[in-house]
């Protein structure tokens, strides 16, 4: 894949959005030294050309759904030919509970994260559905217990450091 064609410009609209989606072009503009106008032009390029995929907000899960399941699950693939692991990886990323799928180095191939109501959904999604799929020899499932931060956000409250204060 060719690597996307970007100025400077583009990239600093691209970052201020990645920091906080809800900027609006009039912001962005201010920030940039641009003209809304030329803001637009860009996030419109950039959203039909696919590299903005969407707009989100981080949402301390844990806070709301306490008894939700999260697991993350390495799965060992039989890659291919002329495909390699990518046809494997798209019937995985195709199932709902699946929220995402990444290639990575090590003993495993794919990393999987799932999200279930209970660890019986998540143990019977490994075991019905990601097992039986042609090409997945293994898994390790791994469930998250708790986060402390996600996306650059930290997730707990931060009280005072306990660490003695070093001195020379």
């Amino acid at each position: 894949m060719k690597p996307y064609e970007i100025d400077e410009n583009g990239e600093r609209i691209l970052e201020i959005l990645a920091s906080d989606g809800k900027s609006c072009a009039r912001d962005i503009a201010m920030q940039t030294g641009l003209s809304e106008d030329k803001v637009n032009e860009y996030v419109t390029r950039f959203e039909e050309d696919k590299i903005i995929l969407g707009y989100r907000t981080n949402i301390n899960w844990q806070r709301i759904k306490q008894n939700d399941v999260k697991a993350l699950i390495e799965v060992k693939v039989t890659p291919e030919r002329k495909v390699g692991f990518d046809s494997v990886a798209e019937m995985i990323y195709r199932f709902s509970e699946v929220k995402s799928v990444t290639l990575i180095s090590g003993s495993y191939d794919l990393l999987v994260q799932v999200d279930g109501q209970n660890l019986r959904e998540v143990a019977l999604f490994v075991s019905e559905k990601l097992a039986t799929i042609k090409g997945v020899v293994s898994t390790a499932t791994h469930f998250m217990l708790k986060k402390y931060k996600e996306e650059g956000v930290i997730l707990v409250e931060q009280g005072t450091s306990k660490r003695l204060p070093v001195t020379p």
